[in-house]
């Protein structure tokens, strides 16, 4: 099985030759799917690229972060944050496991922009056009109204001219949207770091229509702890459940998703939903040994 690192070399590899020298820097061992404002307008300078070529090569780059086994259909996506900083992200497949469980490219990059602290997303590239649920994902971000999509070979179009008449966050009355900066204030009483994550997640999170406020933690057998917080959706389909977005954050950060050790999942108990069985059917198939704690608040 070939390592990630070897799949981002094979990229790099059927680039331009001027390509692959701005970016041979970047891409070590160490490279955890980001690129700083500072990092891109270098390449752009480098190469002499355009910003849209630019973004449209690192495609190749993105897909490699992919975790296909079912499909084998390799996705990559690069969300710019309102910092100018880009995220990549890439499709994500459980064997064993519900399909609906499965992580989109688009949601992907998005939560990882998320995860890093972004509050909303100026532009997304992405090297297929995205499905009618990652449309429908990305209208509940905070700059839907504004957000571009990049796919290859055709010109830049707003996320509205893709998804006409749109339904989202304010049909419903509610303001804001995903990746909006807020904290719901839940406390605990806890020394425990995996709890201590998980809560920190949880009063992240976006969850204006069932009000179940969520995270979790993710332990990993490298020791390393990864949070994820619910992103809900005015659809309620496109929603993506915490434990999805923390394996988004391991994935990205260069992890295997079977090393995960142990996981805690907080939830308040005043929700209309819980994600606690999903959550330890999704782990099970991940490591039947992970062993999960859950507190409802």
């Amino acid at each position: 099985m070939t390592t990630l690192q070897q799949r981002l070399e094979n990229a790099l590899a059927d680039l331009s030759t001027d390509l692959q020298s701005a970016l041979s820097p970047l891409i070590t061992p160490q490279f955890k799917g980001v690129i700083t404002k500072e990092q891109f307008q270098a390449l752009l300078s480098e190469t002499q690229l355009s910003d849209k070529a630019l973004r449209l090569a690192l495609l190749p780059l993105a897909a490699a972060f992919s975790v296909a086994p079912i499909s084998n259909f390799y996705v990559g996506a690069i969300a710019r944050g309102q910092s100018g900083h880009l995220y990549f992200g890439a499709n994500m497949e459980f064997s064993n496991v519900q399909l609906g469980q499965t992580v989109h490219a688009e949601q992907s990059a998005i939560s990882h922009a998320w995860i890093h602290g972004e509050t909303g997303i100026s532009d997304i590239t992405i090297n297929f056009s995205p499905c009618g649920h990652c449309r429908q994902f990305m209208n509940e971000l905070t700059t839907a109204d504004t957000l571009m999509v990049q796919l290859p070979e055709r010109d830049e179009k707003s996320l509205q001219e893709y998804l006409p008449e749109s339904f989202g966050p304010k049909d419903l009355g509610i303001e804001g949207g995903l990746l909006a900066e807020v904290s719901h204030n839940l406390t605990l009483d806890t020394s425990s770091a995996l709890l201590i994550s998980a809560l920190k997640a949880a009063n992240q999170s976006h969850a204006p229509y069932s009000h179940n406020i969520s995270g979790i933690a993710l332990e990993m057998k490298s020791g390393q702890i990864y949070h994820g917080m619910y992103a809900e959706n005015a659809a309620f389909n496109p929603s993506l459940p915490p434990l999805q977005v923390a394996l988004i954050h391991a994935n990205m950060s260069r992890e295997n998703l079977f090393d995960v050790k142990a996981a805690a999942l907080i939830e308040d108990h005043k929700g209309a939903i819980s994600h606690l069985a999903i959550t330890k059917s999704t782990l099970e198939a991940l490591n039947a040994n992970v062993a999960l704690e859950y507190v409802s608040l």
